[in-house]
C-alpha cells in the first residue's frame, strides 16, 4: 500500500472513531441525550415515506463544523463530501454552513430505522437523530387456487396479503339479491355444503392506508343434470317436427333419445339428433305414421342423470269438406 493510501485509511479510521466517541452509544442503539451539558443530542420527528418514494435526511450545522456525518445502525453513509456508502441510491444534497442534507431514492423496507447526523463544531459536539418510517402498499402474496368441487361439497378460501401498514382483508361475491352476498372480514372465507347458486368469482381486497389490492378465485361447482319438463309436440303426417330437450348441468350434459325403450341415433330413419351445450334437439323432417308414440330424452353427467318424455301426437290438417261442415 502506498503512504497515501495509508493516509487516507489512517485517517478514515480516525473520523469513525471520533464519530463513535461522539455519538457514545453502542451500533445500533438509538442516541438518547445523557444530559451532558458538553453535548447537544437532539431527536427529530418520525419521516414516513412509501415504498420507492425518495426521503431527504437534513441536519443544521452552523458554528465552525470540523467533522460531521450521517449513520445508519452506526454505518457512515457520508463523512462530509466523501460517500461512504456503496449503495448508488444514497447521494448527497447539501453540504454548506447550514446545512447537511442527503438522499436515498426508491426506498425500501430495508431502509427504514434509525438515522444519526453527527456534528463535531468547534464549542461542542452534538447529535441529531431520526427514525425513517416505510410504508408498503399491500399486495396479495397467497391466494387459493380456482377450484372445482361437487355440489354439497365444503369449501375454504384463504388470501393472504403482505404491507404496512398491515392490510385487512375481505372476501366478497355477488349474487342475486334473492340469494344474497356473501362476505368475510378474514383471510378465510368457509362456505359449507356449497350449493350451486355459490359458484362463480370470489373477490378478494387488501386495503390499507396506501392502496388496495384485488384479485379474484373461480368456484366451479359440479351437479348432475337437471331436465326441463317434456312438452308434448302435435305434427300433420308428412311434416317436419322438433322435440327440443333441456338439461341444467356442470360439467354439460350428454344427451341420449329413445322411442319407448329403444334408442335413437343420429340419422336413424331419417331423424336428426343436434345437441348444443345444454339443449338437444330431435327432429322430423318428414313424419310418418311410424314416428307418432312416446319418446324419451336422458340427460347424463358424471354426477347422475335425469329424464323427461314426450309425446309425439297427429294433428289432423283440416280438409275443404270439414271446413265447408263448419
Amino acid at each position: 500500500m502506498s503512504v497515501r493510501g495509508h493516509f487516507v485509511a489512517l485517517s478514515k479510521c480516525t473520523l469513525l472513531l471520533s464519530l463513535r466517541m461522539l455519538l457514545l452509544v453502542p451500533a445500533g442503539l438509538p442516541v438518547r441525550s445523557q444530559g451532558d451539558p458538553q453535548s447537544d443530542n437532539k431527536v427529530m420527528d418520525n419521516i414516513t415515506v412509501r415504498q420507492g418514494e425518495t426521503v431527504f435526511l437534513r441536519c443544521a450545522q452552523g458554528d465552525v463544523v470540523t467533522h460531521t456525518a450521517w449513520l445508519n445502525r452506526s454505518s457512515i453513509l457520508y463523512a462530509g463530501e466523501d460517500k461512504w456508502s456503496v449503495d448508488p441510491r444514497v447521494s448527497l444534497v447539501t453540504l454548506n454552513q447550514e446545512e447537511f442534507t442527503i438522499k436515498i431514492e426508491n426506498v425500501d423496507m430495508t431502509d427504514e430505522g434509525q438515522y444519526v447526523c453527527a456534528v463535531q463544531t468547534s464549542s461542542r459536539p452534538r447529535t441529531t437523530s431520526v427514525h425513517v418510517l416505510v410504508q408498503v402498499p399491500p399486495k396479495i402474496i397467497n391466494l387459493s387456487r380456482d377450484i372445482v368441487v361437487n355440489e354439497g361439497s365444503n369449501v375454504t378460501l384463504m388470501c393472504q396479503a403482505s404491507g404496512k401498514p398491515e392490510p385487512s382483508i375481505s372476501w366478497k361475491h355477488f349474487l342475486p339479491l334473492f340469494i344474497g352476498d356473501l362476505v368475510s372480514e378474514d383471510e378465510y372465507l368457509e362456505i359449507p355444503s356449497i350449493s350451486r347458486q355459490r359458484a362463480g368469482t370470489y373477490e378478494c381486497t387488501a386495503v390499507n392506508d396506501i392502496d388496495t389490492d384485488v384479485q379474484t378465485v373461480d368456484i366451479t361447482v359440479n351437479y348432475a343434470p337437471a331436465v326441463s319438463e317434456g312438452r308434448d309436440v302435435g305434427v300433420t303426417l308428412g311434416q317436419r317436427g322438433v322435440l327440443e330437450c333441456e338439461a341444467d348441468a356442470v360439467p354439460e350434459a350428454d344427451f341420449e333419445w329413445y322411442k319407448d325403450d329403444r334408442r335413437i341415433f343420429n340419422g336413424f330413419d331419417g331423424m336428426e339428433i343436434l345437441n348444443s351445450g345444454s339443449l338437444s334437439k330431435l327432429t322430423f323432417f318428414n313424419v310418418s305414421d311410424g314416428d307418432y308414440g312416446n319418446y324419451t330424452c336422458v340427460a347424463l353427467n358424471k354426477l347422475g342423470s335425469s329424464n323427461t318424455s314426450f309425446l309425439l301426437y297427429v294433428v289432423i290438417e283440416p280438409t275443404s269438406s270439414t271446413l265447408l261442415q263448419g
